[in-house]
């Protein structure tokens, strides 16, 4: 995984960029007919039950726009929310709160329905030893927001993007001639380029399997689109060689099925690209 320092380097570049690509020369709604010295508050008013999530990344976005906008916290990211709840003050410069809402707004009420949606797994899985996990099936552009709200969630990252695990999927797989050839020369590369990078390899099929395991070395196999007897077929021959991962396809309906057959995780891109957005508004107090 990336280090926390990469990772704040990531939202500090998406906030810069939203910003940027938000205001632009001005945010001349508010130049027009708000006094540069006005100050005012407002609140975040939660509008459906859920989630939330993002409380930490909007108090970020306020200290971008003006170091000196206030903010009181109510409720923290994580915390099961009702319609009415008011989540947080924001107080100080007019201006700079209005430059602040939609940003904060369309982060907060993404990274709601992501927690929202990882925690309905998350509960699938309680009594299993089944972890769920997000994938790289991210909004371009704002791939650390949605993975920290899976983890505010109750969900666990993957592989954040391509440099800091190997993933041998299908295609690269069959582009190399095989999955021991793929896997052997992977190994070979980490080893010339003095890499220390865990290696996932996918399998189609239980040959495959038995084949990845003869081969060794692999810290996990992704045992993709299998049914419920093959998934369980394929976690007694792997034993505790290896980690397994079930993916493809999974939802709310077969995440329970897929976990009782004793995979370690299961991941599912339905956590960051099948949600829809939380309903979320900033208000003026009077």
């Amino acid at each position: 995984m990336i280090t926390k320092e990469q990772f704040e380097k990531e939202l500090d570049l998406i906030i810069a960029n939203a910003i940027r690509e938000d205001i632009g020369d001005g945010d001349h709604s508010s130049l027009a007919c708000i006094p540069v010295n006005a100050t005012g508050k407002a609140k975040l008013l939660v509008k459906e039950d859920g989630i939330i999530a993002g409380v930490e990344m909007a108090k970020r976005i306020f200290k971008y726009v003006d170091k000196d906008l206030k903010v009181e916290t109510l409720i923290n990211d994580g915390a099961k929310v009702s319609y009415g709840d008011i989540v947080f003050y924001v107080e100080g410069s007019s201006q700079s709160i209005l430059k602040s809402e939609r940003l904060v707004l369309n982060v907060m009420q993404r990274m709601s329905a992501i927690a929202k949606k990882t925690k309905e797994f998350a509960k699938l899985l309680e009594g299993t030893k089944t972890k769920v996990l997000d994938t790289r099936k991210t909004t371009p552009g704002i791939r650390a927001l949605e993975k920290w709200a899976v983890v505010i969630g109750g969900g666990e990252n993957h592989r954040f993007a391509l440099y800091d695990m190997i993933m041998l999927k299908d295609n690269h797989i069959d582009f190399c001639g095989g999955v021991s050839k793929a896997i052997l020369k992977t190994q070979q590369y980490l080893k010339d380029h003095n890499l220390d990078l865990k290696i996932i390899v996918e399998a189609r099929s239980i040959e495959e399997i038995k084949e990845i395991l003869a081969v060794g070395g692999v810290h996990r196999i992704l045992i993709d689109n299998f049914d419920y007897d093959g998934t369980r077929e394929a976690v007694k021959i792997i034993g505790d060689k290896c980690q397994t991962e079930s993916s493809g396809g999974i939802n709310l309906e077969t995440a329970r099925k897929y976990a009782e057959c004793g995979v370690d995780y299961i991941s599912s891109g339905a956590l960051t690209h099948s949600v829809y957005n939380m309903d979320l508004s900033l208000k003026a107090v009077e």
